[in-house]
Formats: structure tokens, sequence, C-alpha cells
């Protein structure tokens, strides 16, 4: 069933079945570039939770029995199924996020080269032999830790839940999930493809409700052996705290406030329509997109000529519109975020080059905006904005650059530009991030590991790294029996 505007009826999905919970309790989800309310999100009862939690247990069991072949088949096989369904995903995606559909469809394909990858990464989870005394065999084992409680945000539909359940199922766990109550269909129409490529009921378990309440329930349950959050840093560290006091291992991957670091010697032009490309994708709402610019004196001024001209070059608009280079925010929380950050950056002093405020029109639209001159002690410098924000900064030295790039508690992604080895070496070493891209600003890639340092959260997703958080390592020393 859908509605007049092509968008699905959601369900959770709890033990192979799609239902709607235990009572009428819903919540409205909003087309972000119309302000209109497109569907209801039904919310889970501690009774749903509860049938959830059994339902990975249960699967849990069934599943670490299934012959790695044949789960690495029924991953494929899902594969295929989102790789055939994404435009309608990502359409889907659209409507209720607010990307442009380009962004979304492609979202949706990535995700189906993400499930492979991991599939395939299902048949190399190797333990190892290990010489001893004779009589006594020693292996390293390792084994699926147990069922997940995974918890995802809004500004990736349809790959944020992927790399969670992507990474459980290849390593042998089931999952409970809690997807956002803002962009809930795209994760019912991911978990679609699993239910029918034939994934035993009970393995992926797929709920929405208010999030204190959920996190509280799927985390204390003894049936929970790890908790794999993305979002922000206050509610990782609350998440994380709480999966301690439960001594339960947590996959933590935090928000960012990423550097760029544009040295001396770099081409500023080509260093700028690279950082603009990246800063305007999906509306700046990425937790790696680049959010502080840090440029030479000497080449200030081009990169920022340059930088302006990219952003008064992008249109900005539905993103069911071909024509739309930029979506809108994805809720009203981030457009009152970008007015304050701009508003508080001005008044100490900063300069609005271009943008600055929202786009006279229905939906929560901002125009992207560049600011120069912006002072240190700008909330916009130190708090990710996590929109379509851009201050440029000058500096004189590469160490005060990078003493300022190093100095918020942030270590998510970092981004250079240098045309030397050497700096480019230095950059390497110096910048204290878990991704860094120079002379570009690359996204995440599955088969290369992605994730922070301090307070960006720990742990990596992407890459042979991503099964290591589903994974237990057991030490079986067998004396042979004479």
């Amino acid at each position: 069933m859908t509605t007049d505007h092509g968008y699905p009826a959601v369900r959770m999905h709890i033990a192979g079945r799609w239902c709607q919970g235990e009572t009428e309790r819903t919540a409205p989800v909003v087309n972000p570039a119309t302000e209109e309310v497109i569907g209801e999100v039904p919310l889970a009862t501690r009774a749903d939770l509860d049938r959830a939690l059994d339902a990975a247990a249960g699967g849990f069991e069934a599943w670490r029995a299934t012959p790695v072949t044949e789960r690495t088949r029924i991953l494929h096989a899902a594969a295929d199924l989102i790789g055939e369904r994404a435009a309608r995903i990502g359409r889907i995606a659209t409507l209720e996020q607010g990307k442009p559909l380009r962004e979304s469809t492609g979202e949706a394909r990535r995700t189906a080269g993400t499930l492979r990858w991991h599939a395939d990464d299902a048949r190399r989870a190797y333990g190892r032999i290990i010489p001893t005394d004779p009589g006594t065999i020693l292996t390293v084992r390792r084994e699926p830790i147990g069922p997940v409680a995974a918890f995802v945000p809004w500004n990736f539909p349809v790959g944020g839940p992927n790399r969670k359940i992507s990474s459980a199922l290849a390593a042998g766990c089931s999952l409970v999930i809690k997807a956002s109550e803002e962009t809930p269909a795209a994760a019912m129409e991911l978990v679609s493809c699993y239910a029918d490529a034939g994934l035993p009921p009970g393995v992926l378990n797929l709920v929405f409700g208010e999030p204190a309440e959920v996190s509280e329930q799927l985390i204390n349950s003894p049936v929970t052996r790890l908790v794999a959050f993305t979002g922000s840093v206050p509610v990782g560290k609350l998440l994380a705290a709480r999966a301690g006091q439960a001594m339960k291992p947590s996959l933590m991957e935090l928000g960012g406030h990423a550097p760029v670091v544009v040295c001396a010697d770099a081409d500023p032009v080509r260093a700028a329509r690279s950082a603009a490309r990246a800063k305007w994708a999906n509306a700046g709402q990425v937790c790696t997109s680049p959010s502080r610019f840090l440029v030479h004196e000497s080449i200030v001024e081009e990169f920022t000529a340059e930088f302006v001209r990219a952003a008064e070059a992008v249109t900005v608009g539905d993103g069911l519109d071909e024509s739309t280079g930029m979506g809108p925010l994805a809720n009203e929380r981030r457009l009152k975020t970008m007015e304050r950050l701009t508003a508080d950056a001005v008044a100490r002093g900063a300069s609005v080059q271009t943008g600055g405020e929202p786009v006279d029109r229905p939906g929560y639209f901002f125009a992207p905006t560049v600011l120069t001159d912006v002072p240190a002690d700008a909330e916009l410098m130190s708090e990710e904005p996590f929109g379509p924000l851009a201050p440029i900064v000058a500096f004189g030295d590469l160490d005060e650059a990078l003493d300022t790039a190093n100095g918020l508690p942030y270590g998510l992604a970092a981004y250079g530009f240098t045309d030397s080895a050497a700096t480019a070496e230095t950059l390497s070493d110096r910048l204290q991030a878990g991704i860094l891209s120079i002379n570009h600003c690359g996204g995440s890639v599955h088969e290369a590991p992605s994730g922070g340092v301090k307070d960006s959260g720990y742990g990596r997703e992407g890459g042979p790294e991503a099964l290591d958080a589903y994974l237990v390592t057991k030490r079986v020393s067998h004396q042979l029996v004479p």
C-alpha cells in the first residue's frame, strides 16, 4: 500500500513478519522539501521490543548454525535485490530525507556493493592454529558475538542501516535495529530486500520508537551482546555508558568537525572545487563533511572566490527535480541551527560572502553559505554545523593550521591539499583523524575502514576491519587423550 505521494505504508519487521505494533501510537513522516506529512511511522511498545529481542535470540542460534556458504548466498541475493530496486528505494529516501534523487539512488547502489563486500568477507573470518606442545592442539577461533542492538540516524537512510546490518549478518549475528523515525520507509525497503532474499525469520528485526525508551530496553536486555551506534557525540556517550554499565562492548561512529588544510603550494581553484562538491553533498548533512576551511594566506583570496562561485552555481530545490544540486535540510531543527550559527559568526565579526539565510520557499531550505574572517570563538568553529555552512580562515604557518585542526575533541575526518610529497606526509602524520583524504574529498568506501578517534568514537566500519566488532576471539587448547 502506498500514499498519493508514492510513499509506502510504514511497518516494523519482527520475527519475520511486517507489523504495525501493539498500539496505534505513531509519529508523522514529513517531506522536508514541502513540509507535507506523507506518512505515519509506528512506534514500538515494550511488548514489541520484547518480541523483537526474543526473535533475535532465536534468529541468532539459527543464523550462526547456517553454513557460511549459504549465508553468503543469501547476502548476495539481497544485494542483487537492492541493486534491482535502487530507483524505487532512492525515490522513497528522497521523499522522506530530501537529498537529490541521484544521490539517494547512488546511495542505494553503493549499499549493494557494500553488502557484496561483507558477504565475501564472511568467508574470510579466519582463525589460526598455533604451534605448541606435542599432544596439544592450540587454536584461535572467531565466532559471532551474538544479537546486536543497532541505532542509526536519518542522513543516510539506506547506507546507514546497511553498514550495521551487512557487517553483523556476515559475521553470523542477528540484529534488532532501530532506524530513524524521520526516514523509516527507506530502511523498511532495505530490510525487505533481505527478507525477500530468504533471510530466516528473527535474524533481522526492524523497529521504530521513542529513542530513549528503545535504547534503554534494547541495551539493558540480556539478549543483546553488542551495541552499534551512529550519531551525535552526546548521544553516543550516553549509549556507550549504558552499554558499559551492562558490560557490553559497543561500536561508536560519532560526529566530527572535519578540517580542510589547504597549503601554500596547493592549487587553490582545484582545492576549492573539490571541497565545495563535498560540502554541498547531502546539504552538508554528512558526519565526514568538510566543515572548517584553513587556507594559507597567500592563496586564500583565490580559494574563496572559487568557493563562492561554486556555491552560487548550486541549484537548491526539491530532490525529485532533476535540476536540483542540493536539497533541503532534513528538518526544521537543522534549519534553526544554520540560522543560529550564522548569526553568531556575523555578530563576532565574520563576513557572509554568499548565502547566509533560508531560501524563500516552503521546505527546510538554507542557501549554500560561505563565511570569511570567522573568529576562533565563533560557535561555528567548535560546533559541527551538519549543514551547508563553509567557514574560511586564513593561516600563515602550517604548524599553526595543524594546531587549529587538531584543537577540537573530534577526530573523524580531515582533508589536506598540497603539491608536496613531504607536506603530504606531514599532514598524514599529524592530522588527528580516523579518515584522511589528501588532494581530494573522497567519501567512505566499502573496501577500507572508516571510523573516528577522540570524541568521534571507536571501532571501524568497512574493509576487513568491519567484522571485528561483531566477532569474539576464542582460544581453544585441546590436549589429546593418549
